[in-house]
This record gives structure tokens, C-alpha cells and sequence, in this order.
């Protein structure tokens, strides 16, 4: 395994163009998800309401890239193989532009020949990263975010988490992104900010 992860860092990764890679995955969203810690005042206890019993979970899949995050889709239940292929030809594919990379962890779903053949067919090149890697996927910075997000504004009811994972993208901005890219070792250039930014 760390055989892998260097040559990925002294092979793969520089010869990545970090403005044409795309890194894709999915995380699991449930209507459970709220603050972990509360504060009041010494002496006090924390008051609020936690959600029990019966919950819903999603599937939330998205691509970043170092302009935003794509191809984003929200699945009712598990992520497998024929659900992967389908969100690759008719989401992913889409948003690809030709000479792209798409980066892909190891999830046995993610290794089908259809997905490969979609992406190759679409002009892009597909790697999988290294097995046990997330610190080179900037998409799981994105996903932590996401993660943040939903337990802050605690999301309880279906329709209201559907309703901000449909436009999660939004909060995602392009120089976000690219420093997430940047933070997992890819060659990104800094950004240089606006006269009118501050």
C-alpha cells in the first residue's frame, strides 16, 4: 500500500493536470444527522431535540473539480455497480469535458467495465487512487463540509434534505474547490484575489 500511495504522489499526481481532474465519489446523508456537542452556560444543561427512531438514508454523489462541484445526484438507498454506471453515462458524462481525468476511489462498484468504457468513450482518461487514500481525494474535504452543513442546519424531514443536497453545489465555489485540490497535493496554482474581494 504505501508502495502505491508514492508512486501515486511521484507519478500519477504530477502528471495530472489539476484544472482538467475530476475527483468522484458518494457519501451517505440521513435525516439523524444533527450537532454532536451543544454549549450553555456553566452549570446548565444543553438543551435541544436529537432525532430517534425511524430514519431515512441517501446517497449523495458528486464530482469535484477545481471550477465547482458537478454531476451531483441524490439516490434513494445504497450506492451498487448498476447505480454507479447509470450516474456515470447519464450525470457524470455530461459534465465531462474531452482530455479530463477522472479520479475514482477503490469501491468495488466503481471498477465495471461499463464505467471505464463511458469515460474513455467520453475523451477522459479514469484512475483509481491508491486503496485506503482519502487524504488524496479532495472530494472528501468537500464531503466533511457537506457533512457540517446538514448537522448544523439539521435536516429531519426528507423533502427538506432533498431539497438542500439538490443545491449543495451552489455552496461549493470554484476557488473552494481548487483549494481542496490544492491541499491533496495536486499542482493548483494560487489563486490571485480580486481588487474588489475585501
Amino acid at each position: 500500500m504505501r508502495a502505491a500511495r508514492d508512486a501515486w504522489r511521484s507519478d500519477t499526481a504530477p502528471a495530472v493536470d489539476p484544472t482538467r481532474v475530476v475527483f468522484v465519489d458518494e457519501t451517505a446523508a440521513n435525516t439523524t444527522m444533527d450537532r454532536r456537542y451543544g454549549y450553555a452556560p456553566r452549570g446548565d444543561p444543553v438543551v435541544g431535540s436529537v432525532p430517534h427512531g425511524h430514519y431515512k438514508s441517501l446517497t449523495f454523489t458528486a464530482a469535484v473539480r477545481a471550477d465547482g462541484m458537478v454531476a451531483t445526484q441524490v439516490l434513494d438507498g445504497p450506492m451498487t455497480g448498476d447505480r454507479f454506471r447509470d450516474y456515470v453515462t447519464s450525470v457524470l458524462v455530461p459534465a465531462l469535458r474531452p482530455g479530463d481525468t477522472v479520479v475514482l476511489d477503490n469501491l468495488p462498484c466503481h471498477k465495471s467495465a461499463a464505467v471505464r468504457t463511458a469515460v474513455e468513450a467520453a475523451g477522459c482518461r479514469l484512475v483509481f487512487l491508491p486503496p485506503y487514500s482519502p487524504d488524496l481525494n479532495p472530494i472528501e474535504l468537500a464531503f466533511a463540509k457537506l457533512k457540517r452543513l446538514l448537522r448544523s442546519d439539521g435536516h429531519r424531514a426528507v423533502p427538506t434534505l432533498l431539497t438542500f443536497l439538490a443545491s449543495v453545489s451552489r455552496v461549493f465555489q470554484p476557488d473552494e474547490c481548487a483549494a481542496y485540490i490544492r491541499h491533496c497535493g495536486y499542482g493548483l496554482p494560487h489563486a490571485t484575489p480580486s481588487p474588489n474581494r475585501y
